[in-house]
């Protein structure tokens, strides 16, 4: 059967269900926040279709998601009997209700053609998951409209932003494309009801003004707008380091072609990647499957009132509406008027003079022992909100803070370890051998890289025992990471892989040959565009970084992209080249600062880039969006949001005053600036073979390399040996790398995350699941929403015209501290004298 024959035969829907969809998206339906309207379909062993009732259950299926989202595997046919397979999974979860990913082997998948298809009762997936969360039909909706591209630019002007400024805050907040999918909803159904249907013209073009009822591509393609836009450009961070602290300023038409450069070089990749990790069936991407059952559930049919939970017999856009207006209203109290509750650290009220009552329970630049915030910012602010992450994964991450951060940091500091004694115990600066900030302006020739002989004269660079440790951690969530897909993925990756290559076009992939691909060319001529600008970034500056360098980051991006892309796709997890992008040029051409940053950037970046491009190809594909229609959305949204970003970036920077200090007023201290900067320091300008090689001061950090291989072993090993003990949770990858944000984080907000997210997706799940099922997600975004709307007021109204807070005891209990002022340190030595070895 050709092409066309397939296309046609299975995008044509049974017409009871497409007369369905026309009434169930009726706009008095109310979002339905819970996927739980879905159902979930799967195939018996003699190939017939059967319903799963438990799986497909109202209280089932999101559990099943967000579950499979962060961890999803499946054991070999040859090992299917006999053997219990190791699967993480949330701990609440009863194991009946589990479900797998079900592979096929070659001759089932071959045998998947449209005569199985009929005999099913129709065609869908062969993968059960996407089964129960992507549809397996079409309809044939406008989603390309002028009311799509108004409401997504809209939203990615805002989010954009928004999130530019908020990333300059300690800690730093953001509003996820999830917020916008939740908001862009209200916005295309009130544009259906208030604006007339009549066609304009646009640079001479016809569009209709109002294309008829808000749906389900136009929402699409919004939310495709948001997830390229809303995230800060990587490249901001360098920018920061260079403008606040190399004070070094080439102008804004660098800026511009620096931060569209790095986001965009992705797309070429993209572009080359989609045979392999988007049109193959068995590419499921994971982390898509959420998104798109959320989708999906917001046009369902309507869901009755539930009266018997709280918020339960009101619409759901009231309840999120609820909760947006008391967070914002609420983060007045400890934003503004008693702005101690939101570093509720008691015990250095009590001793603000004491060193180590300060390290120990301060929460600025200390341990927070005892973990206590009455700020959503705390909370969410560098993790993300704890009510969008499964337990298992909470459990995983505090078990790391808990061991490296509170024990294993105190262990350290309190013997010595690394001159701890002069240094404070959690930050994100460098010092040098008096206990004052790194002077780098000492050891900096005028060209901007590394004066050997004024390093010599000067000191070594010394950081926080949290820092050291986060370098640490950071090698063992690596390899770690490694051995534990090897253990637990390997064969699924590989079949999928083999699979990838000649398996038949699955039922989305023949819906989706209906609409005009994308050409090549359109991809290999931006990525050719938008080489040309990085070279003029690189080269037409003066960066220190030669362009075969430049071209060798390009090459790790590109070489990393398709194996990493096939982990993703499969495991969820993308293995990071941050730090293997430092290690390689800080050994090849050390003593460069913006260079090693550049590289790390190109190297790094536009990887993770081009697999968050193809995640949302892969997202388009799922909801039947014209390739062409998702080219443009994903390229224009991400151009835009580079100006929106670089105009705010410099806007902040030169109105808000005390911009960066640690002791800025309204917290705007640029955190990611700062660890990006102290990252090229140690990495750039000195360059790792004075830091970590053996024989200098953090060299023993290296032996994370080797602790993070063993431990996915030794935790298999005892999955294996003890079936029922909790075992079986422990993932190594984000016990050591899911505290990745420390610094500039701190415990505290870890803390305060896991213990919101235990009572949420644990208990609350586990006794109220009704409530956590129908109102849980809408919850977590009207909590950030709110809170960045609070943050905006605040800023906007009291900020830019320099209104300061009471001066109260309530906001000054804290500015008191060692913790706050960030001098909580054992041993102050007086001037003339330094610690550290004596030659480096």
């Amino acid at each position: 059967m050709d092409k066309t024959q397939y296309s046609e035969l299975s995008g044509t829907a049974p017409e009871e269900r497409i007369s369905e969809d026309h009434h169930t998206s009726d706009y008095e339906a109310d979002f339905d926040e819970s996927v739980t309207e879905l159902t979930h379909r799967a195939r018996a062993p003699n190939g017939r279709a059967h319903s799963n009732a438990r799986s497909g259950s109202v209280n089932g299926l999101k559990r099943h998601l967000s579950e499979w989202a962060e961890s999803s595997s499946r054991k070999d046919a040859a090992h299917e009997e006999g053997e219990e397979y190791e699967q993480l999974l949330d701990p609440n979860l009863p194991d009946e209700e589990t479900i797998e990913l079900h592979r096929i082997d070659s001759a089932s998948l071959a045998s998947f053609d449209d005569e199985t298809g009929s005999k099913a009762g129709e065609e869908n997936s062969p993968y059960e998951e996407v089964r129960a969360a992507v549809r397996n039909y079409d309809e044939d909706l406008p989603c390309n409209t002028l009311r799509a591209w108004t409401i997504g630019l809209t939203l990615v002007l805002v989010g954009a932003s928004m999130n530019t400024l908020f990333s300059l805050r300690q800690p730093s907040i953001g509003l996820g494309s999830l917020i916008a999918q939740i908001i862009a909803w209200p916005l295309g159904r009130a544009w259906a009801k208030v604006m007339p249907e009549r066609q304009i013209n646009i640079f001479g073009l016809r569009c209709d003004l109002n294309p008829g009822p808000f749906n389900i591509k136009e929402h699409s393609i919004i939310v495709v707008m948001a997830s390229v836009s809303f995230s800060v450009a990587y490249a901001t961070d360098i920018l920061l380091a260079q403008l606040v602290f190399y004070k070094q300023n080439f102008g804004i038409l660098f800026q511009l072609v620096l931060t569209v450069s790095t986001q965009s070089l992705g797309y070429g990749i993209a572009g080359m990647m989609r045979k392999f990790l988007v049109y193959p069936a068995s590419m499921i991407w994971p982390g898509n499957l959420v998104a798109v059952a959320l989708m999906n559930a917001m046009y369902e049919k309507h869901q009755a009132p539930d009266p018997s939970i709280i918020g339960g017999s009101m619409p759901r856009y009231r309840w999120f509406g609820l909760v947006t207006l008391a967070s914002a209203i609420y983060y007045f109290i400890p934003g503004y008027f008693m702005q101690s509750l939101s570093v509720f650290a008691f015990a250095t009220w009590i001793a603000p003079q004491n060193p180590v009552v300060n390290q120990l329970f301060g929460g600025t630049t200390g341990l927070s022992l005892l973990p206590i915030t009455f700020d959503w910012t705390q909370i969410a602010g560098y993790v993300g909100s704890p009510l969008m992450f499964p337990w298992h994964a909470i459990a995983n991450t505090t078990i790391g803070v808990v061991i490296f951060y509170i024990i294993l940091s105190t262990s350290f500091h309190y013997t010595g370890v690394w001159y701890a004694q002069f240094l404070p115990m959690s930050d994100s600066s460098t010092y040098d051998n008096t206990g004052a900030r790194y002077d780098v302006s000492r050891i900096l020739t005028p060209e901007f890289t590394l004066d050997e002989e004024a390093y010599k004269g000067y000191s070594p660079v010394f950081i926080s025992t949290t820092f050291a440790l986060s370098y640490g951690l950071s090698f063992a969530a690596i390899t770690a990471l490694i051995v534990y897909t090897f253990i637990h993925h390997s064969k699924t990756i590989w079949a999928q892989y083999r699979n990838s290559t000649n398996e038949k076009p699955d039922i989305h992939m023949k819906l989706m040959q209906k609409y005009r691909e994308a050409p090549s060319w359109w991809y290999f001529s931006l990525f050719a565009i938008v080489l040309v600008l990085a070279f003029v970034s690189v080269l037409a500056y003066p960066t220190n970084l030669t362009w075969w360098a430049f071209l060798l980051a390009v090459g790790i991006s590109f070489a990393f992209s398709l194996p990493i892309g096939i982990i993703q796709a499969v495991t969820n997890h993308q293995i990071g080249l941050n730090v293997l992008t430092e290690f390689v040029y800080g050994y090849i051409q050390p003593g460069r600062p913006l260079a090693l940053m550049l590289f790390k950037t190109y190297g790094y970046i536009t990887m993770s880039q081009a697999l968050s491009f193809v995640s949302d190809l892969k997202f388009g594909h799922y909801m039947k969006i014209p390739p062409r229609t998702m080219f443009m959305a994903q390229v224009v949204a991400t151009t835009v949001s580079c100006f929106i970003q670089i105009a705010v970036l410099n806007f902040a920077l030169g109105n808000i005053e005390g911009i960066c200090d640690l002791t800025q007023p309204q917290r705007f201290t640029c955190p990611g600036g700062r660890v990006f900067f102290s990252a090229s320091v140690i990495w750039g300008l000195i360059g790792p073979a004075r830091v970590f090689s053996p024989g200098e001061i953090y060299s023993g950090l290296l032996v994370f390399f080797i602790i993070g291989a063993i431990a996915p072993i030794i935790f298999w090993f005892a999955a294996r040996r003890w079936p029922k003990s909790p075992a079986k949770y422990l993932m190594a990858p984000l016990i050591f790398g899911g505290a990745g944000s420390i610094p500039p984080a701190t415990p505290l907000n870890y803390l305060s995350w896991g213990i919101v997210g235990y009572v949420f997706q644990y208990l609350v799940k586990k006794r109220h699941f009704r409530w956590w099922s129908r109102l849980n997600y809408l919850t977590s975004a009207g909590l950030d929403l709110g809170l960045a709307l609070g943050t905006l007021v605040i800023f906007f109204i009291f900020t830019l015209n320099e209104i300061e807070a009471p001066r109260w005891w309530g906001n000054n209990v804290v500015s008191g501290t060692l913790d706050y002022q960030g001098k909580a340190v054992q041993v102050v030595l007086p001037p003339g004298e330094t610690f550290g070895p004596e030659a480096w």
